[in-house]
Formats: structure tokens, sequence, C-alpha cells
């Protein structure tokens, strides 16, 4: 392959990561609109399935919040360990 072929592969393909960021871009935008407009529901939601989950499943909602508590303390961390 010459320098010429591959400039030209290049831009080619320059092109098409532009037009898939833009692609995802509309999608990720489309999704987030959809949350913003319908946020007192899907929060409504969430709340009944924890309630069904700790209904149904103690176990499984502790194992949750559990995972949720070592996460948030992991990220507390790491934040502690940027600042200094």
């Amino acid at each position: 392959m010459n320098t010429e072929e591959l400039i030209k592969e290049n831009l080619l393909l320059r092109e098409e990561n532009e037009k898939l960021k833009k692609q995802l871009e509309n999608y990720n935008n489309s999704r987030k609109s959809y949350y913003e407009k319908n946020k007192d529901i899907v929060n409504q939601k969430a709340k009944e399935r924890l309630k069904k989950l700790a209904e149904e499943n103690p176990e499984k909602l502790k194992e949750i919040n559990k995972k949720a508590y070592l996460k948030r303390k992991e990220k507390l961390e790491k934040e502690k360990l940027e600042n200094i």
C-alpha cells in the first residue's frame, strides 16, 4: 500500500467514525430526554420493584444494598486519594 491509499482509507474511516459518533449521540440524547420527561414514573416503578423484591427475597435486597454501600465507600476513598 502506498501513502495515498492509506490517506484515503484514513479519511474514510474518520468520516465513518464521525457518522457513528453522531448516531450514538442522538441515541443517548433520546434516552436522556425520555428519562427527563418520565422521571416520576421511572422512580415510582423502581420503588415498586424494590418493595416487591423486599417481600419476595429479602436476602437479595440485603446483597444489593451491601454492594451499593461498598461501591459508595470505594468511590469516596478514590475521591480522597485524588484530593491529596
